[in-house]
C-alpha cells in the first residue's frame, strides 16, 4: 500500500499501474489540457506533468510511495526537476509540437501549433481510411488586410509608445520601490491603437476573423496509437508572423476482439470442452472481413491456456503494408460446471486411467469448498493494514520487575 495517492489520482491511474498506463494516461490529459488547447487550465497541466515527472522516475516513484511527497523533498528529489511542465512535454512529443529546443527566433516568427486528437478504429488502422475533419481557425482579414482598419489609420499607442508593455513602480518599503511589467491596457499589448471609427468592419478591428477549414486526414496502414499527422502552416494565421501546424494526433479505440501487440494482433477463444479433446473447426473474421477458418485435428489435444499464432495474418507494417505481423491465439477451454452421474463411467472408458492412489489407514476425510475471490481479497487488505499499524507504532516495550 503506498502512503500517499495524490500523484496518481491527478493522472487518474492506480497505484499498481504499468509504466505504459502511465505513459497512455499522461499523453491523453497532456493533449487535453495543454496550454494551446486549454489557456485557462495552466495551473492543471502543470499537476498532471509534476505527477508523471514522479512517477515515470522508478526511484523517484517508490521514495514517492513509502512517504510522500514529502519524502521526495527530506531525500533531495523534489519533484521540480525540470525547468516547466513544457520541458516534459517536449520531451515526450517531440518538437513537432513546438518545443522549446529550437532556435528562439523561429519560434517567434511563426504562430502555435494547434493539436487536435482523432479516435481512430482498429480496422481503419489496418486497411488505411480517409477521415474529413471540420475545423475552425484564424484567418487574415481578406477586407483590411490584417491592418485592422483602414490605411493609415494605424498609429502607434502613445500610452506605451508602441511596445505593448508599461511599468508601473511600486513601493514596497522605506527606500525600497520595485518595478513591474505589465501589458499595456490601451492596447491591449499590441503596440497600435486604430480609430473605433476606422477600424475594419469585417474583423472589428482584430486583423482576423474565424474560418472553417476541412481537412483530409489520410490514415495509412500500420499507423501506431499517438502517431502524428502534421499538416504544415495550416494553424491559426496572425498578421507578421508564419502560421503554426495543425497536428493530428491519433488515438486508437479499444476492440471488442483484437488487441494490438507491436504488428501482432492477439485474441481470446473459447472452446468447449469436447473441442478441446476431439478437435474443432473455427472461423475468424479478419479486421478486414476476410474469413479464417482453423482446425485442430481429432486426437490433437488443445490444453486450456495454449497459445498459436497465424503467420502474416497481424498488422501491416507501416510504410510496408504488404508485410503483416502475426495473428497470435490463446484458446481458453469452457468446462462443464457439473456431469451427469450416468455418464461418468462412458468417459472413464474413453479417457486415460486414473492414476492409483493409496490412501493410509489414518487418513481424514475433508469438504472441499468454494473460494470467494473477493471475500479473500477483504482478508488479505485486512491483514496488511493490521501489519502496517503494527509496524508504525513499533515493538513492545515492556520490563517486568523482578524481586
Amino acid at each position: 500500500m503506498v502512503k500517499e495517492t495524490t500523484y496518481y489520482d491527478v493522472l487518474g491511474v492506480k497505484p499498481s499501474c504499468t509504466a505504459d498506463e502511465l505513459k497512455k494516461a499522461y499523453r491523453k490529459l497532456a493533449l487535453k489540457y495543454h496550454p494551446d488547447k486549454n489557456p485557462n487550465e495552466g495551473e492543471k497541466f502543470k499537476q498532471i506533468s509534476q505527477a508523471y515527472e514522479v512517477l515515470s522516475n522508478p526511484e523517484k516513484r517508490r521514495i514517492y510511495d513509502q512517504g510522500g511527497e514529502q519524502a521526495l523533498k527530506e531525500g533531495g528529489m523534489g519533484s521540480n526537476g525540470f525547468s516547466s511542465p513544457m520541458d516534459i512535454f517536449d520531451m515526450f512529443f517531440g518538437q513537432a509540437f513546438g518545443g522549446r529546443g529550437g532556435p528562439r527566433a523561429r519560434r517567434d516568427r511563426r504562430g502555435k501549433d494547434v493539436i487536435h486528437q482523432l479516435s481512430v478504429s482498429l480496422e481503419e488502422l489496418y486497411k488505411g481510411a480517409v477521415r474529413k475533419l471540420a475545423l475552425q481557425k484564424n484567418v487574415i482579414c481578406d477586407k483590411c488586410e490584417g491592418r485592422g482598419g483602414k490605411k493609415g489609420a494605424v498609429e502607434p499607442c502613445p500610452t506605451c509608445r508602441g511596445t505593448g508593455m508599461q511599468v508601473q513602480v511600486q513601493q514596497i518599503g522605506p527606500g525600497m520601490i520595485q518595478q513591474i511589467q505589465t501589458m499595456c491596457g490601451e492596447c491591449r499589448g499590441q503596440g497600435e491603437r486604430i480609430n473605433p471609427k476606422d477600424r475594419c468592419k469585417n474583423c472589428q478591428g482584430k486583423k482576423t476573423v474565424r474560418d472553417r477549414k476541412i481537412l483530409e486526414v489520410h490514415v495509412d496502414q500500420g499507423m501506431v496509437d499517438g502517431q502524428k499527422i502534421v499538416f504544415n502552416g495550416e494553424g491559426d494565421q496572425e498578421p507578421g508572423l508564419e502560421p503554426g501546424d495543425i497536428i493530428i494526433v491519433l488515438d486508437e479505440k479499444e476492440h471488442e476482439v483484437f488487441k494490438r501487440s507491436g504488428n501482432d494482433l492477439i485474441m481470446r477463444m473459447h472452446i468447449e470442452l469436447v473441442e478441446s479433446l476431439c478437435g474443432f473447426q473455427k472461423v475468424i473474421r479478419t479486421l478486414d472481413d476476410r474469413d479464417l477458418v482453423i482446425t485442430a485435428i481429432p486426437g490433437e489435444v488443445t490444453k486450456h491456456g495454449d497459445v498459436k499464432c497465424i503467420l502474416n495474418e497481424g498488422m501491416p507494417q507501416y510504410k510496408n503494408p504488404f508485410e503483416k505481423g502475426r495473428l497470435i491465439i490463446q484458446f481458453l477451454v469452457n468446462f462443464p460446471s457439473s456431469i451427469a452421474p450416468e455418464v461418468v463411467p462412458q468417459l472413464e472408458n474413453c479417457l486415460p486411467p486414473r492414476p492409483e492412489i493409496m490412501i493410509p489407514d489414518n487418513a481424514e476425510e475433508c469438504l472441499l469448498i468454494d473460494l470467494d475471490p473477493e471475500q479473500e481479497a477483504r482478508r488479505r487488505e485486512y491483514k496488511n493494514a493490521y501489519e502496517e499499524d503494527e509496524a508504525s507504532h513499533g515493538p513492545s516495550r515492556v520490563q517486568c520487575a523482578t524481586h
